[in-house]
């Protein structure tokens, strides 16, 4: 199984998944402070794979209205529709049953590094790939579940609420070419240092807002550049 894994992926994911560990920490200590049982929390890891709309879901759960625990991973998880749009080009030339699974790993972090490599041939970027959603989706998933059990003995003095803008910041790292991406996560970051005292963290929620439509007006003025240099003259 190893000898499948694409060392490159490796080496590239590995140092990314690192600020990703305190944020799989909170939301393991999220899942036990929360109305819901542990058990239900934790499988949100394997079924949601998306650490800021799983946290929402978890701590609006028994708080709000179901409508609204509902809708707001939905709202947080809104960039991914970018992702998609950005991701096209490369998975058309996939075969059916990689451009049927290969989305569920698209977070932002696989995104990040993948993005860098659609100029690969399609069965090296499919192993690049592949390679960088198992790190991300395994170790998401151990992380998560070391939190839930571990979580109450972490001191508070290390400030784990500062974990979601920490990977962001670590996103950004890696983005560094991808103008409108940049701009999406640090304006995304930066909101969410910003309104970390809000309740049930809705500053998660404000920060990806603010970082989906400062990535959405950033990508219009390139979009049209496109269509021009691509148009008849």
């Amino acid at each position: 199984m190893l000898s499948a894994l694409d060392p490159r992926a490796v080496w590239d994911a590995l140092p990314l998944f690192v600020p990703a560990i305190p944020f799989g920490f909170v939301l393991g200590l999220a899942i036990a402070e929360s109305a819901i049982p542990d058990a239900v929390g934790f499988t949100t890891s394997p079924l949601v794979f998306a650490g800021a709309a799983q946290l929402a879901l978890v701590s609006l759960a028994g708080t709000t209205t179901l409508w609204a625990a509902a809708a707001t991973p939905l709202v947080i998880n809104l960039r991914h529709i970018m992702y998609s749009a950005a991701m096209a080009p490369a998975f058309a030339r996939q075969p059916r049953w990689f451009r049927w699974l290969a989305p569920f790993v698209l977070i932002d972090q696989v995104f990040a590094l993948t993005s860098l490599q659609t100029d690969l041939p399609p069965n090296r970027f499919r192993r690049y790939y592949l390679t960088c959603g198992a790190i991300f989706f395994i170790g998401w998933n151990i992380v998560t579940l070391l939190g839930l059990f571990l979580g109450g003995f972490v001191p508070s003095s290390w400030g784990l609420d500062y974990a979601p803008a920490v990977m962001f910041a670590g996103i950004v790292v890696m983005m560094l070419d991808h103008r409108p991406s940049v701009i999406a996560a640090v304006v995304a970051a930066v909101v969410c240092f910003s309104t970390l005292g809000l309740p049930n963290r809705l500053g998660l929620l404000v920060g990806a807002l603010a970082g989906v439509t400062a990535g959405v007006v950033a990508e219009r003025p390139r979009s049209a550049t496109q269509v021009r240099r691509g148009s008849p003259a």
